[in-house]
């Protein structure tokens, strides 16, 4: 309020000069401020629920160089994520940015036309990138680019040392022979020597021991071209390799979860755990006391072939339908930088995709020197999780019936091929 007194008229020209001159400076001082951009919000949906911190940490970094551009990440259970994706962006509500599986569950995408193909172009040092691994990304009979590679994946036993020495195992197992009889060890000590149980991690023992029994990668491209089915007796022996197994995993092990499986190994209750090595900074962050090391399946005789299931993990892509893709490109072009790479190396202890990038853990750094060493493709995968049924889900489907004792494994080798044949042509005629 402004005082009048008896020398009203100078007060209040005084007032009216005082705020014509606060308001000329507030407008100057409006006109003179840039405007700030309007911020896009990208929203990001993923499997990986253990990497939430990763991701929102790496959104920062991200969002400080561009304050325009806003993302959200969103993670669902991994066992139901597909499911999730496909029903999300069937409905138009899928997230602009989308983490995507590799091969077969990419290509369902791909087929549903729900993913914007990507021009190698558009993202820098993506031309650089492992050509084998870019293929990954690319469909079934579309090949186009749809996503930016992120990692790496293969299959091999994790151990626990301190557990195996309880049963009098001193050191990691060099040949199969001594593997399985580290397992009869253990299980005459009463302690559980395979943590695995459940449908998933089953397939993927089978996965990680297969190849040693089938004859790595020239069994899977004679399967690939037709040659061969999964009938023949190289891929039975795998399977009957699997059933040697069954002895030393839990008790009723189709009924324990994926989570239950790693809490035993993690937990320390487990000697063995028969997996992938994205598993390692799952394990180590459960339990930092963990001692834990990895290896490649041994070989059947010492100094004999050794083979590691392996395969690209999937990419980051981008909804076809996102009114944002000039910011989703910018992000991918992110996703796909040395600066994400490498912090992508550190704090998962995972293989980045990214070239020029470095891992420091002996651990993970086992696991890729044994990669470069003893790759093959991981069959049911990289192979034939192109339609449906896939390979890997009649796996799933009847391993347990192995382990109840209603399939044998040429029975479920018959079934396999049968259910393959029905889309793939070169099992055509062969079930």
């Amino acid at each position: 309020m402004i005082k009048i007194g008896k020398n009203g008229n100078s007060t209040v020209k005084k007032a009216v000069a005082i705020a014509t001159v606060l308001l000329t400076f507030a407008t100057t001082a409006f006109l003179a401020s840039p405007a700030k951009a309007a911020t896009v919000t990208l929203t990001m949906s993923s499997w990986r629920v253990e990497d939430v911190d990763f991701y929102k940490q790496a959104i920062s970094d991200f969002n400080a160089a561009n304050p325009d551009i806003d993302v959200k990440y969103q993670s669902y259970p991994a066992l139901d994520y597909q499911t999730i994706l496909v029903s999300s962006l069937a409905a138009g509500s899928g997230a602009d940015i989308l983490h995507v599986r590799a091969y077969g569950s990419l290509n369902t995408l791909i087929d549903g036309k729900y993913l914007s193909p990507l021009d190698i172009n558009e993202i820098k040092g993506l031309n650089k990138f492992d050509t084998n691994i870019l293929n990954s990304q690319r469909g079934f009979t579309d090949k186009r680019l749809f996503g930016v590679p992120f990692a790496t994946q293969n299959l091999g036993i994790f151990y626990n040392l301190d557990v195996l020495r309880k049963a009098g195992v001193n050191a990691a197992p060099k040949t199969y022979p001594q593997f399985l009889a580290s397992l009869e060890k253990l299980k005459n000590k009463g302690i559980q020597a395979i943590a695995n149980g459940g449908q998933a991690t089953i397939e993927q023992m089978w996965g990680t021991i297969a190849p040693t029994f089938y004859g790595g990668t020239p069994f899977y491209n004679d399967v690939v071209a037709g040659k061969k089915t999964f009938s023949d007796p190289a891929f039975i022996k795998s399977l009957d390799a699997l059933t040697k197994l069954f002895p030393y995993m839990p008790t009723n092990s189709t009924a324990v979860t994926y989570d239950s499986s790693r809490a035993l190994f993690f937990s320390g209750k487990a000697a063995y755990f028969l997996g992938g090595i994205f598993e390692l900074g799952y394990f180590r962050a459960n339990n930092p006391d963990l001692r834990v090391d990895f290896m490649a399946t041994p070989p059947l005789v010492a100094g004999g072939k050794q083979y590691m299931s392996s395969w690209a993990d999937g990419g980051y892509a981008i909804n076809a339908k996102t009114t944002h893709r000039p910011e989703a490109i910018k992000f991918l072009n992110y996703l796909a930088s040395k600066q994400f790479g490498q912090a992508f190396i550190d704090n998962l202890a995972q293989i980045s995709t990214v070239p020029g990038t470095h891992i420091k853990d002996p651990v993970l750094m086992k696991s890729l020197l044994a990669q470069k060493t003893y790759a093959t493709p991981y069959l049911m995968l990289v192979g034939f999780r192109w339609k449906n049924p896939t390979g890997s889900s009649i796996l799933q489907t009847e391993i347990p019936m192995m382990i109840n004792g209603t399939k044998t494994p040429t029975e479920v080798a018959a079934d396999a091929t049968k259910a393959v044949a029905t889309w793939y042509a070169p099992f055509a005629g062969k079930s």
